[in-house]
């Protein structure tokens, strides 16, 4: 599976934008999808991920009800839509596919492909 993330950008602190995450090569439908981000400095963090249905979420406790992850099977995309951000927000954010259609764990060792990320930049 290739994974492209896009969307990212500069924003002012209680901005919002939408991540799009565009997959080819397999059955999208096949795997459930997960946001992680990375600031430098630090670990890479789970954002929040989907099953393949779409019915099933999981969010980190740090984006919980200002994140809203979901997918289109039909378009082979999956988004993030971002509100209220904030600076400690800004990292590199990379979309990836989870082992299988329904594990949704905030473990990165859980997920098999990985797109390129994209930046997102948060302003005071």
């Amino acid at each position: 599976v290739q994974l492209q993330a896009f969307g990212g950008g500069l924003v002012q602190a209680e901005g919002s934008l939408r991540l799009s995450c565009a997959a080819s090569g397999r059955t999208f439908s096949n795997y459930a999808m997960g946001w992680f981000r990375q600031a430098p400095g630090k670990e890479r963090e789970f954002v929040a991920a989907i099953n393949w249905s779409g019915l099933s979420t999981y969010y980190s406790d740090s984006v919980k009800g200002r994140f809203t992850i979901s997918r289109d099977n039909a378009k082979n995309t999956m988004y993030l839509q971002m509100n209220s951000l904030k600076p400690e927000d800004t990292a590199i954010y990379y979309c990836a596919t989870s082992r299988d259609r329904y594990y949704i764990s905030g473990d990165p060792l859980g997920y098999r492909y990985w797109g390129q990320g994209t930046q997102v930049t948060v302003s005071s």
